[in-house]
């Protein structure tokens, strides 16, 4: 039996799953800053996960401290003028922010929503939300379907990578 090996270059797992085709080079730059900041603060996070109203959030994160976290990418100001339907994220997430280029001009978003600058090598948070979900805390039955809901979509896709023949998409609950 040939031995196995440890290293982690040894899984060489395709990405294809990780993009959906949709998001444009502007916005996969900034959803790549976002998740490498997330990252070092220890929030995990996914991209483009459909919610239980059938909204579909550009990155959904859990921190450290179980909060749930949604990040809006905006890659241009046409972009964020032509989506109105951020708002019904709140009620499902402690934390809204909008993720926007440095050139965004970040004067047109609202004035009591978060909001980070990124790249593609990193993001900052400039300013944590006033308002809508900030102001109170998740319900613990929603918080509970979130988490679980993240859970099983990482642990598909997860699957997915590992077997790329099999592309059965899971059940909802």
């Amino acid at each position: 039996m040939p031995e196995a090996d440890d290293s982690q270059a040894s899984l060489d797992l395709p990405t294809a799953d990780l993009q959906d085709g949709r998001q444009s080079p502007a916005a996969l730059a900034l959803q790549r800053g976002v998740t490498r900041m997330l990252a070092q603060h220890g929030v995990a996070c996914l991209p483009e996960v459909s919610l239980p109203n059938y909204r579909r959030a550009d990155l959904l994160a859990l921190s450290k401290k179980g909060e749930i976290w949604i990040i809006e990418l905006k890659s241009s100001l046409a972009d964020y003028q032509a989506d109105k339907k951020w708002p019904d994220y709140l009620d499902y997430c402690d934390r809204f922010y909008f993720a926007v280029a440095p050139d965004f001009p970040v004067e047109v978003l609202p004035s009591d929503a978060g909001y980070m600058l990124a790249d593609k090598y990193g993001a900052e948070i400039i300013r944590e939300g006033q308002g809508d979900c900030q102001g109170r805390k998740l319900p613990a039955a929603r918080r509970s379907l979130i988490t679980r809901l993240m859970a099983r979509v990482g642990a598909f896709r997860w699957s997915r990578q590992l077997n790329p023949s099999r592309r059965n998409t899971p059940p909802r609950d």
